[in-house]
């Protein structure tokens, strides 16, 4: 049978028992998929409507999970009816007179109900169905109640202790019934219609009790609330109105509740309860179309935010580079350190004070290893130059986009964006010591290759001067911007060192414009976030076209 034929038969008016025999089958994997995809949504960016959905998205797991996907894998366990209602509206009262026993504690102290319980008909015992409401109640057997049905006495919703609280909205999502109780006094309060408005957008069946009216006003408070439920779109929703019987203790008279238990006895037997089970899970499927259409909504509204974010992000980059790379071109990079230490060697090893006939520097093999030496202090300050450089090149972007994405003017998101302050400090520092020191290693390669097979008389010389190394440090400092290092250079090996010097420059400055693009890939890494791909919500959008086959 296609999937287009079950929907046809299911909205066609097949009998209840068939229906939920098709739920079972046929929705059971499309709830757990659902679920499943439903609790990988992350909304990460902190936009308009986001703290919204996340609340979404988490009632839509508490109801597959205390709900549906609990009822679809034991369609035949007894229709669970929750007796729910706000503090001192008399719910426990009114659960021990509809058993006929007080088995669950009613008072005047608050909050009464301490422990939730579940009464069902001990027919019913090998058919009811562990899950979250049996874990969360003291479940017991009780011939009061009618056979296919389960009766469940639930904390206040507004109970002041928060873990009566949470397992009162717990039960009410696991139940396939709400029968909600309410007062004469406080039926306009927010609470009720509130907690009416969650079953109404869950798709739950609903009953409610008005208790303790007064005579005199019964006729005025029934019209009042009727309107108050037309309002509300919940026209068919019975309602039970208890009268105010004066202060008492123990049960309600059996002629006050008789309607309700009467109600409650309509609802029993296999069938007849099943019938209410797949109205509720029917009103639940209904209703999942529009939570996960809102939730698939919300996270294609954080991919475009991240989209914004990434072109805000780039549309730096061009100029963060440029900028990193004019530091170096303007030679700038060797600064005071260097100039100091060139004059310190200078004075004592005399490294500028090499002899030059004709176009060959003229050096003993000695004297250049002393020089080489000398030199490997110069080639440490260069390079912690070029470190200084690059890690400031980088540190000015990052502050850059903290305060584009941080700041006061920051769009909606940024602060996600922006990587921890301390590891970027020392991944940049990480990355600036193994790219400067690969720098360095580049103006030995170079010196290696001017010193190939066949080199020239002038670089010969100048290698005995100073060692391959030390010749390579000159290289260096004058890439760097040392003045006296490339006049050296151009008395020693004249107009062979400029091609080299040039290089070494230009590769500082891209690896000043990488270190730069570190900064930029640290806030993409951020926003290239699977919760923040263009197709994140392809998994929801497919569940989404499955519950409408088949609802």
């Amino acid at each position: 049978m296609t999937s287009s034929t079950r929907t046809s038969r299911f909205r066609g008016g097949r009998s209840d028992a068939a229906a939920a025999e098709e739920l079972g089958l046929t929705v059971h994997d499309v709830a757990r998929d659902l679920r499943r995809d439903v609790a990988d949504v992350r909304l990460p960016l902190s936009i308009d409507g986001a703290q919204e959905a996340a609340a979404s998205r988490d009632r839509l797991l508490a109801q597959l999970d205390e709900h549906l996907l609990p009822r679809l894998a034991e369609l035949s366990s007894p229709a669970v009816v929750v007796v729910a209602g706000s503090t001192g509206a008399g719910k426990s009262t009114l659960y021990n007179s509809l058993l006929g026993e007080e088995v669950s504690e009613a008072g005047v102290l608050r909050p009464t109900t301490r422990e939730p319980v579940l009464a069902f008909n001990p027919a019913d015992a090998d058919v009811i169905a562990d899950g979250p409401v049996t874990e969360l109640s003291r479940v017991i057997h009780h011939d009061g109640v009618p056979r296919g049905t389960a009766l469940l006495d639930a904390p206040d919703l507004d109970s002041f202790v928060q873990e009566n609280r949470s397992i009162a909205q717990q039960l009410l999502e696991g139940a396939d019934l709400w029968l909600f109780v309410t007062t004469a006094s406080r039926y306009g309060d927010a609470l009720p219609w509130q907690a009416l408005a969650r079953a109404t957008e869950r798709g739950a069946s609903v009953a409610m009790v008005l208790n303790r009216v007064p005579q005199a006003d019964l006729t005025t408070i029934r019209g009042d609330l009727m309107a108050r439920l037309r309002a509300h779109g919940m026209t068919d929703t019975p309602l039970f109105v208890v009268p105010d019987v004066g202060p008492h203790e123990g049960l309600l008279e059996e002629s006050v509740v008789r309607q309700i238990k009467r109600w409650l006895h309509m609802l029993a037997g296999p069938d007849r309860s099943r019938a209410v089970v797949v109205r509720t899970l029917k009103g639940s499927l209904a209703a999942l179309p529009g939570w996960v259409t809102s939730l698939a909504d919300a996270v294609e509204a954080q991919a475009e935010a991240a989209t914004s974010l990434r072109r805000l992000v780039d549309a730096e980059l061009p100029a963060a580079e440029k900028l990193a790379r004019d530091a170096v071109a303007a030679g700038v990079v060797a600064g005071a350190s260097v100039e100091a230490r060139w004059r310190e060697l200078s004075g004592t090893a005399g490294v500028d004070r090499v002899k030059v006939r004709g176009d060959r520097a003229r050096s003993s093999r000695r004297a250049g290893r002393t020089r080489s030496e000398a030199l490997e202090v110069l080639r440490d300050d260069v390079e912690a130059a070029a470190q200084r450089t690059l890690t400031a090149s980088g540190a000015r972007v990052e502050e850059r986009l903290r305060a584009l994405l941080g700041g006061p003017a920051a769009p909606a998101g940024g602060p996600y964006a922006l990587p921890d302050a301390e590891e970027r400090a020392t991944a940049r520092g990480e990355t600036t010591s193994s790219t400067v020191a690969q720098w360095a290693a580049g103006a030995d390669d170079r010196v290696a290759a001017l010193l190939g097979p066949e080199p020239a008389a002038p670089v010969r010389a100048a290698a005995k001067a100073f060692g391959e190394r030390g010749l390579a440090t000159l290289l260096l400092a004058a890439a760097a911007g040392s003045d006296d290092a490339a006049r050296l250079l151009d008395r020693v090996v004249a107009d062979v060192a400029s091609e080299p010097v040039a290089a070494l420059r230009e590769d500082l400055a891209d690896r000043a414009a990488l270190v730069v693009g570190a900064e930029i890939d640290a806030v993409r890494a951020r926003l290239d976030s699977p919760d923040l791909a263009d197709d994140a919500a392809t998994a929801l959008r497919l569940r989404l076209a499955e519950l409408r086959r088949l609802t």
